[in-house]
């Protein structure tokens, strides 16, 4: 079963239109990132499978449903761009009166499961305002997770976070998805989307133009033989009398595809050029991601 289908979605404001016959299929469990540049449509798209905004046309299903279905709403929560909180009421306050506003029973016992959820349980006294960014992000979730709902809709929920913040904000989300949570999390993070997410869609220009599992992505990703020497470019001049695809990134020399670091070291040892550093590597997401819009989505 897929926690979200949507086919043919469009969206116009006024004249413009920010969706453009857009599909995009998320199976349950998955942690989906959602990935595509300023004003490409993701906040649109996610605000519509919401119900923050009204679709133009289109069709989306929630686990089946038609989306407008209340039960099937209910299953559902979402932090888009950030989280309604009082800032002078304690991170415990906060929480409480979202509980209240969802009718949840057990409200101590819930609000104190999903703090721990979001390892904030030691900060629940805090004042909102008092928090640093990645715990207000985090406080945003433990929002969202009231009432367990089923599906997740993240809006940028790692964007300006420190090291250690970004981490737990990893581990949290692998977490919920152990759980069986399905997670939709648009991020320009891309390093950090690629050690989470299991599947991927890509938008651009209101359209979806790739969608793929982490595994097809894997497959997808060029490998190759990443080098240094003291002098790069007479060794990559060397290199591409040889080897049909070579480059310089970052002060590395590149040698692509069905390569072994074997085969380049006899190569270069033949021509007396020396090896500093060697190893294979693999294009990564953000690096892919660059390629395909450079290519033109196609």
């Amino acid at each position: 079963m897929n926690a979200i289908e949507i086919r043919n979605l469009c969206k116009n404001f006024k004249e413009k239109q920010a969706v453009s016959s857009l599909n995009m299929t998320v199976p349950v469990g998955a942690i989906y990132g959602f990935i595509g540049e300023n004003g490409s449509g993701k906040s649109t798209t996610e605000k519509i499978i919401c119900g923050l905004i009204h679709k133009t046309s289109g069709d989306i299903k929630l686990f089946g449903y038609d989306s407008n279905d209340i039960d099937v709403r209910a299953k559902m929560s979402c932090l888009i761009e950030a989280p309604g909180c009082f800032p002078n009421y304690s991170v415990w306050n906060n929480l409480m009166l979202q509980a209240t506003n969802l009718c949840i029973e057990n409200k101590e016992e819930e609000v104190r499961k999903v703090l721990k959820l979001v390892r904030m349980e030691g900060s629940a006294s805090n004042k909102y305002k008092s928090c640093s960014l990645g715990m207000k992000q985090r406080i945003g979730i433990a929002m969202a997770l009231l009432g367990d709902p089923e599906l997740l809709i993240l809006d940028e929920p790692i964007n300006g976070l420190d090291v250690d913040g970004m981490r737990i904000m990893r581990e949290v989300l692998t977490d919920l998805s152990k759980q069986g949570k399905t997670i939709l999390i648009s991020s320009h993070i891309l390093g950090e989307l690629e050690k989470i997410a299991t599947h991927y869609g890509i938008i651009r220009h209101g359209k979806m133009i790739k969608e793929m599992t982490s595994l097809e992505f894997e497959k997808e990703c060029r490998t190759f033989v990443c080098l240094k020497t003291n002098d790069i470019k007479n060794t990559r001049d060397k290199l591409e009398s040889k080897f049909e695809k070579v480059e310089i990134v970052d002060e590395y020399i590149r040698v692509y595809d069905n390569v072994s670091p074997e085969d380049v070291v006899r190569y270069l040892y033949s021509k007396n050029i020396l090896i500093n550093e060697i190893r294979v590597d693999k294009v990564g997401l953000e690096e892919y991601y660059i390629d395909l819009m450079n290519e033109g989505g196609k």
